[in-house]
């Protein structure tokens, strides 16, 4: 066993490395190029579709839905611990790196979403199927490396998307609150399943109930640590663009970050973050009730932005205006000892909160994802099964020690970027294609 370990840690390195991260960026950035950089001036508009109804549309969830689903799966522990680790490993600067990820992802997601939508298709049961394994299979014909990603997909579902946060949430209140962790399993176990069993409906309208509330909450904290603050947040963004382009030397418990770890840790907590092409988010977008597929990319590249841009900027920003992150506090803890530092008790107790809520909501988003790529592998019968596993094991996850989970997860990440990006390359015409089909149309 200890051979495997090893084996998958090596694995999920060298998978998560250089070419990995230059592969991901480099692609975001070819799409941007030929999309004219349409995650500029293209923003307003694909916020105001957010709310829009396509009443004709052929699909099972609003537009809305869509988003808060895929914003469930994204927004979680990633923008809380993973901001911390960002700058902790690689300094202030890579706070930037994680802004640059986020920017070209924006192009990655709404390229990813198009294609989710043009190439999927209705079930025998009725509902839409669709994501990066359908358009490899029917879109740049390749239909192994479809089958490779689904089978990919399912197994970070249960690890990354599952055991991973019952035991981020279950551990953390045993630490902090002292409750066992088969409690904290049970009572995860059964808020799952109450909402999983119903399918993507069930899951669209619990997230766009929770998810909104969710980050609204959490940003509105934030505003008000940084309205108190005000007279920090210039030094902390000078840090921030200072350190992109210069080392920062150890003092105090920080060991000090070169330029090549901010740009690897930013790059690297970017992409987990937003998840901006690996190929998770346009599964949910597939889903989305429209006739147009530029309508629902355009909404799921807002999520990119929601995600990067404004909620783990607020977090980076706070941790950078206390004084713990050259302290030599854990990433774990950092965030938390930050809103600490600024609300008290009331701090500590906003962060307990995010993580429980940012790793439910994963969980469900997540559900979804590993519920799609079953069905491809094994076809729709076995989504009743599917749903069963994918709940028992929140319980399982919850109870044990996860070292192993975790590498495995970031080994499946990784694989499902691989066959995703290439499909994305090779269609980018077809992408560019659709896109200046809808911006004509409404002109």
């Amino acid at each position: 066993m200890e051979y495997i370990e090893n084996l998958v840690s090596m694995l999920s390195d060298i998978v998560w490395g250089p070419p990995m991260l230059i592969l991901l960026v480099g692609t975001g950035l070819y799409l941007t190029i030929i999309l004219k950089g349409m995650q500029f001036w293209a923003l307003p508009h694909a916020l105001k579709l957010i709310f829009h109804k396509d009443k004709d549309g052929k699909g099972d969830i609003s537009h809305f839905a869509a988003l808060m689903t895929a914003l469930a799966a994204t927004v979680g522990i990633g923008n809380i611990v993973g901001v911390a680790t960002a700058i902790t490993l690689g300094g202030p600067g890579a706070v930037f790196w994680m802004w640059i990820t986020g920017i070209v992802g924006m192009a990655t997601k709404y390229s990813e979403a198009i294609l989710a939508v043009k190439y999927r298709s209705v079930g025998e049961n009725g509902m839409m199927k669709g994501g990066p394994m359908y358009y490899l299979r029917d879109g740049a014909k390749l239909p192994k490396l479809g089958m490779m990603f689904a089978i990919f997909t399912a197994g970070a579902a249960f690890g990354i998307g599952n055991m991973t946060q019952s035991n981020a949430v279950a551990t953390l209140l045993n630490s902090q609150i002292n409750i066992p962790t088969w409690i904290t399993g049970l009572v995860l176990l059964t808020l799952t399943a109450v909402v999983i069993l119903g399918g993507i409906k069930s899951i669209g309208k619990f997230t766009s109930r929770l998810v909104p509330v969710m980050i609204v909450a959490y940003v509105a904290c934030a505003v008000v640590i940084l309205v108190m603050n005000a007279d920090k947040i210039g030094g902390a963004f000078g840090l921030i663009f200072y350190h992109a382009f210069n080392p920062i030397a150890a003092g105090g418990g920080f060991v000090g970050a070169t330029i090549a770890a901010a740009i690897r840790f930013g790059v690297a907590r970017g992409v987990f973050s937003n998840e901006s092409g690996l190929g998770s988010a346009p599964i949910a977008a597939a889903a989305a009730k429209t006739n147009i597929p530029a309508k629902q990319a355009l909404v799921s590249m807002t999520q990119t932005f929601i995600d990067t841009l404004v909620v783990c900027t607020m977090t980076a920003l706070i941790i950078l205006i206390s004084p713990f992150w050259q302290d030599g506090v854990s990433a774990g803890v950092l965030t938390m000892k930050s809103f600490s530092y600024h609300l008290g008790i009331t701090g500590s107790i906003v962060i307990i909160t995010a993580t429980v809520l940012f790793a439910y909501s994963t969980i469900l988003g997540w559900s979804y994802y590993g519920e799609k790529a079953f069905e491809f592998i094994f076809g729709e019968k076995f989504i009743g099964l599917y749903r069963v596993l994918f709940i028992s094991f929140v319980m399982v996850g919850a109870m044990m020690k996860l070292e192993f989970v975790w590498n495995f997860s970031d080994l499946m990440n990784g694989m499902m970027a691989i066959p995703n990006l290439l499909a994305l390359l090779i269609l980018s015409k077809v992408i560019s294609g659709e896109t200046k089909i809808y911006f004509k149309s409404i002109k």
